[in-house]
């Protein structure tokens, strides 16, 4: 059970001095020069100040104006302020070092530290490493009681080559931290020791610091963790246990305990005997949701995260899981429902990172395959422009499909070909939708002639040579088809498409039937659950005048995914087992889905039957 979970989200540290810290306000007695490094969001402050009460605010707020008395008192001559004024203006136009060396310089002669920590932040607005450790050493120097220069102190330290510093500030902070909150600080400090360039002498450190801690279910976790990290997964699944019989009702532990077991069915059994006793366990509900998922038991795993939707509705993650979990089991309309909800819910928060290209694009998707171009484009419209460059080109080849669909083949094609593709792979789906876009509109030899230079072109990809085989076979070229397809196994032996595709040939021709069979069955032992699988091998069986085997197979698959084509077979194994009237029925529910349904058409034909 892979990434089950996560024991505690933190926000970055100074994370390679990659972004600098906000602004504040300028000090009292100084210069806008010393305007000090932001509050840090880090670990350790969060351990300490979270959830803060009024009586709690109100007396931190009296702790800030305490130390700010015990600042020194520095007089601000019109050379320090020259100093500063020529330093500032400097570094706004671009120069960091000198304006950092005087900062650092004037905090060492004034003790102020104020001044150390505008050199830190002057450093990381440069992205400097080193400089910025100096500065904030200086800083907490300066002011070893600050806990802002301690957080940026421990971030930084914990990155470098020597860790050791950090270990005297974090057993000082076990130790001071009320009883309630240690178990929280247990847990970032275990992330921060994470970042270490050094992971020997991290996971020392961490069972030096947790030891006095040891009977606590929060330090088995710790221990679990480190051991899953060394692959010891021996040791984890006992510290995850131990942590469970510390606490028999906790979420991460039971969670821990899952993540090291090895047998996934299982580790699903366990969460949901849990979920039975604690309904309430939010994170062990998506858990267990995700092994379902992972089982592809889809029906299951949607009402676990329809049961997280119910509690939180408007949970962006657990709508696009839904949305998923709706595509995968042929639920169109669920699944544009919760796409929908998923855009709207971002488009509200735009603090949300989450990129909502993807649901845009299966939106496009479901609207494009009801026929509803108008709405297929405006969900296309809707593309953030800063999205990956991949999702854009996905973007405009759905665009260019559908300019072909509405019979505007010219505007198709003049779009594909203003796409810039630079890797093969994108160069094989220009030519596959321009391919796609000459069959809609009919023109199935031109379609061939670009399909047969394209093989030529990428004679190694599989999904071209795929596309090339089915193109082949709609002319009449089963030659060139089953060619196209034994290279494709060659190439993929696990691309259960080509096995099924040239088996499904066979029988639709009723010829080397025990063949056909053979590479059915191959694909469907690749691809057990796949309904196109089980339509083809309930046709196989039909060649061979096996209706019941036909019928059972072709059951199935209607059931799993009610496309026209399996209606049809089904239709048609039904009418020779003598139940027309069934047949009859399966026949118009193709016809309402494809009234234009070749496979339909040439069936009713052939059996002379009416609608």
């Amino acid at each position: 059970m892979k990434n089950a979970f996560v024991i505690v989200t933190l926000s970055s540290l100074l994370a390679a001095c990659a972004v600098a810290p906000k602004q504040q306000p300028a000090a009292t007695g100084a210069s806008s020069a010393a305007a000090p490094v932001a509050e840090s969001d880090t670990p350790l402050a969060a351990a300490e100040g979270e959830g803060a009460e009024p009586d709690e605010e109100a007396a931190e707020a009296k702790a800030r104006l305490e130390a700010e008395a015990k600042l020194p008192k520095v007089e601000l001559t019109s050379s320090m302020l020259n100093q500063l004024l020529k330093a500032e203006f400097a570094f706004r136009k671009g120069d960091w070092q000198g304006p950092y060396l005087t900062m650092l310089a004037l905090a060492q002669q004034t003790r102020d530290p104020r001044l150390a920590r505008r050199a830190a932040e002057m450093a990381v607005a440069a992205r400097q490493a080193d400089d910025t450790l100096a500065a904030v050493r200086v800083w907490r120097q300066l002011d070893p009681a600050s806990d802002e220069a301690t957080q940026y102190f421990v971030g930084m330290v914990v990155t470098s080559d020597n860790i050791a510093e950090v270990e005297p500030i974090f057993v000082e902070r076990l130790q001071k931290v009320a009883p309630d909150r240690r178990g929280l600080l247990l847990f970032q400090i275990q992330q921060l020791l994470g970042r270490a360039k050094d992971k020997e002498a991290a996971a020392a450190m961490l069972e030096r610091v947790v030891a006095p801690y040891a009977g606590t279910m929060e330090a088995h976790i710790v221990r679990a963790q480190v051991a899953l990290g060394r692959g010891d997964r021996a040791a984890a699944g006992s510290e995850a246990r131990a942590a469970l019989a510390a606490k028999p009702d906790s979420e991460i532990a039971v969670l821990m305990v899952a993540q090291t077991m090895e047998d996934e069915v299982k580790a699903g059994q366990m969460l949901e005997a849990f979920l039975k006793s604690h309904p309430d366990a939010r994170e062990v509900r998506a858990a267990h949701a995700r092994v379902l998922v992972n089982q592809k038991q889809y029906p299951q795993a949607r009402a676990q995260f329809e049961a997280l939707l119910a509690g939180r509705p408007d949970d962006a993650g657990n709508l696009y899981a839904l949305g998923v979990l709706a595509s995968q089991m042929n639920d169109a309309g669920a699944a544009e429902g919760y796409f929908t909800r998923f855009v709207e819910v971002l488009g509200r928060n735009p603090e949300d990172e989450r990129d909502p290209t993807r649901a845009l694009l299966i939106l496009a998707q479901i609207a494009e395959e009801r026929g509803d171009y108008a709405g297929a484009s405006a969900w296309l419209d809707k593309v953030p422009p800063g999205t990956e460059p991949a999702l854009l080109f996905s973007a405009q080849l759905r665009r260019a499909q559908l300019l072909g669909k509405q019979g505007d083949l010219a505007g198709g094609r003049k779009l594909l070909a203003g796409l810039k593709p630079l890797e093969e792979t994108q160069q094989v789906q220009v030519a596959v939708a321009e391919s796609q876009l000459l069959r809609d509109a009919g023109r199935l030899n031109d379609a061939y002639v670009l399909m047969e230079a394209a093989a030529k072109r990428f004679p190694k990809n599989p999904d071209l040579l795929y596309d090339f085989a089915l193109l082949a076979e709609k002319l009449g070229k089963v030659d060139v088809m089953e060619k196209q397809l034994r290279e494709v196994m060659a190439l993929a032996p696990d691309n259960h498409h080509a096995y099924n595709a040239l088996g499904y040939s066979l029988a639709e021709r009723n010829v080397r039937l025990q063949e056909a069979q053979a590479l059915v069955n191959k694909a469907l032992e690749m691809a057990p659950g796949d309904p196109f699988i089980m339509d083809s091998m309930g046709w196989v069986h039909y060649r061979l005048g096996n209706l019941d085997e036909a019928e059972k197979y072709l059951r199935r698959a209607y059931a799993l995914r009610r496309d026209p084509e399996i209606a049809v077979h089904l239709g048609e194994v039904l009418f020779q087992k003598g139940r027309q009237a069934d047949a009859q029925q399966l026949w118009r529910e193709a016809r309402a889905k494809d009234p234009q349904n070749d496979t339909l058409r040439n069936t009713l034909a052939r059996l002379r039957q009416s609608l």
